[in-house]
């Protein structure tokens, strides 16, 4: 059924005729056809009338747009795409994903109208698809499926009991307001409307968590306000499902394939030795285009910003490399699976919280899932790899289970790391870099720039998974705080979840360091220093102490002068003029 007159005008023959297939659709599926539901702007499906009613109703107020799946008159999403145009089912989560994750120069403000538009019919379609990706059902989804349905208060024709707290609360956030403000807040205004309200009147978070989870009601929990960390997983397979049932993004889901330049270039994931070895090592997955080959990123992020310093959440996000260059980064195709979310970082824990997801992709590489192509029309059985993981480096330890810090931080060099520990600056320092360097380099000859030796060592072969896989199967690690003495100092500090991915210890590359970081913190070091930038700068005291230490660079060392200490200016240090100079250059 073609449903493209809910966009037409009101007085347009179109939409008269829409309006009156809609009365016979919800007339047919209705309990008492006598009284039926409608999606009237003002009456959002919330309020029975007899037809003419409605009818009237629909004509004058109009109907709401985004209603297009009918799910308050027995449809499910699961039948949507087969009775909709794929023009109208892209119109549809465009208006719901595109304009809220695509790259457009208002943001705030196409946000904040999508925050005007957000009814309870939405509100039933998000509780609706999260329930059904649950296995079981849930007692949460229930909860919210409920407060979507429960007027505010007897008459209450505008707001539900959800609708009116996420508004609320996302005023909260918007406007920074401490919880016990909000809890006031909250207090007041029950008291002001109806008195059969039911307007929680404490932080919605607190409510949510204490009457929602189940463990929250044992005796452990009893006495706290809320759980010390919360986890929510969104499903995957409904978006892959989702992605491909509409024609244009399926045409893009095999870019890699069809329009990539094959010029042995790399420009592209698929161009990479990895993507290679994986469509030799296992043809079957390597012969549909269609298979996804998927990146994960991870990383701590303050939602509240400086408002509380104790507080950690962590997004983990999907990318799809089949993509073009210009889109897999693009926020519409990033896929959020999971929020950790906390007083603290998961740390060495987060594999309990990426159980669900690696359970998800696991049954993604083994059976797959049948998925309905738009664009070729047909059928397939799709499947997906984890391509590997992006983040910096102390997110790479926790994801990868290996100790970062110490002396044996380098996961390539593991216990042959050249480590030395640097007695005035209080840390280790990383050397023997120059061993990476050809064989024939000046630099490795080069005594008096580096550490005064020359360097003829040979760079290290990267562990191969099985052998990784070897290390960490003799491991006796309990994740859990209780147990956070057991886990070792350096080298690898727990059984990676990820290998429980039956491709990944065959992978050339597991984990890719974040570019990102390493261009910010190379950046601001080096400037820092030419700049001589107080508190910043990496070359201080203690710095030239170190090179006394380690006897080089005798020309640097620091220089007594009565009570104050003079450093004798090094080879990069600048004058004022030249400060000036460099800074008006940048």
């Amino acid at each position: 059924m073609d449903r493209k007159w809910m966009l037409a005008r009101r007085t347009s023959d179109e939409y008269e005729k829409g309006v009156e297939e809609f009365i016979t659709f919800a007339i047919d599926h209705a309990a008492d056809p006598s009284r039926i539901l409608y999606p009237c702007i003002n009456c959002n499906n919330m309020v029975r009338h007899n037809v003419e009613d409605v009818r009237i109703h629909l004509v004058v107020n109009g109907i709401i747009q985004t209603y297009k799946c009918w799910i308050k008159h027995s449809e499910t999403l699961e039948d949507f795409p087969s009775y909709v145009s794929n023009e109208m089912y892209g119109e549809m989560y465009g208006e719901m994903y595109g304009e809220m994750y695509g790259d457009t120069e208002n943001d705030e403000t196409e946000a904040d109208e999508m925050e005007e538009d957000l009814d309870v019919d939405c509100l039933e379609e998000m509780t609706h698809i999260l329930r059904q990706n649950i296995e079981g059902g849930s007692e949460m989804f229930e909860t919210l499926s409920n407060d979507a349905k429960t007027l505010l208060y007897p008459g209450c024709t505008k707001f539900s009991k959800l609708s009116v707290v996420l508004k609320l609360y996302n005023l909260k956030a918007r406007g920074g307001v401490p919880d016990d403000i909000f809890t006031g807040f909250l207090k007041l205004v029950k008291e002001m409307l109806p008195a059969e309200n039911v307007l929680p009147d404490r932080n919605y978070e607190e409510y949510a968590s204490l009457e929602n989870f189940p463990e929250c009601n044992t005796p452990r929990y009893k006495n706290k306000k809320v759980p010390s960390k919360v986890m929510w997983y969104f499903p995957i397979v409904p978006r892959f499902r989702r992605l491909f049932s509409i024609a244009e993004e399926a045409m893009k889901l095999t870019w890699h394939a069809d329009e990539r330049l094959k010029d042995g270039l790399l420009r592209h994931p698929a161009d990479s030795p990895q993507w290679i070895k994986i469509d030799n090592d296992f043809e079957d997955f390597g012969s549909e285009d269609r298979n996804l080959r998927l990146a994960l990123a991870a990383d701590g992020m303050n939602p509240f910003g400086n408002q509380s310093c104790n507080h950690s959440t962590w997004p983990v996000i999907l990318m799809i490399y089949n993509l073009c260059p210009d889109l897999i980064m693009k926020r519409k195709y990033m896929m959020l699976t999971m929020l950790i979310s906390g007083p603290k970082q998961p740390g060495n824990d987060i594999d309990v919280y990426l159980a669900p997801l690696i359970e998800d992709l696991k049954m993604m590489w083994d059976s797959g899932i049948q998925v309905f192509d738009a664009h070729r029309n047909e059928n397939f059985n799709l499947k997906s790899l984890l391509y590997g993981t992006i983040n910096d480096f102390p997110a790479y330890g926790n994801l990868a289970g290996y100790s970062v810090k110490g002396y044996e931080a380098c996961p390539i060099c593991e216990e042959n790391t050249f480590s030395p520990y640097l007695n005035f600056s209080h840390k280790n320092v990383y050397q023997g870099f120059r061993k990476f360097l050809p064989i024939d380099h000046h630099y490795r000859r080069w005594k008096k720039a580096f550490n005064g030796e020359i360097e003829e060592g040979t760079p290290p072969v990267p562990p191969s998974g099985d052998e990784i896989l070897e290390k960490m199967q003799k491991l006796d690690v309990k994740l859990g705080k209780l147990n956070a003495k057991n886990v070792p100092s350096t080298g690898h500090k727990k059984f990676s979840i990820f290998f429980d991915l039956p491709y990944w210890r065959t992978l050339h590359v597991r984990h890719f360091v974040d570019v990102m970081h390493i261009e910010k913190n190379v950046c601001e070091s080096l400037i820092s220093t030419l700049l001589n930038v107080p508190c910043k700068t990496r070359d201080g005291e203690a710095a030239r102490l170190d090179l006394v230490d380690l006897g080089i660079r005798a020309e640097l060392a620091p220089i007594k002068r009565n009570s104050r200490t003079y450093l004798p200016p090094a080879c990069y240090t600048l004058s004022r003029k030249e400060k000036i100079a460099f800074c008006e250059c940048l």
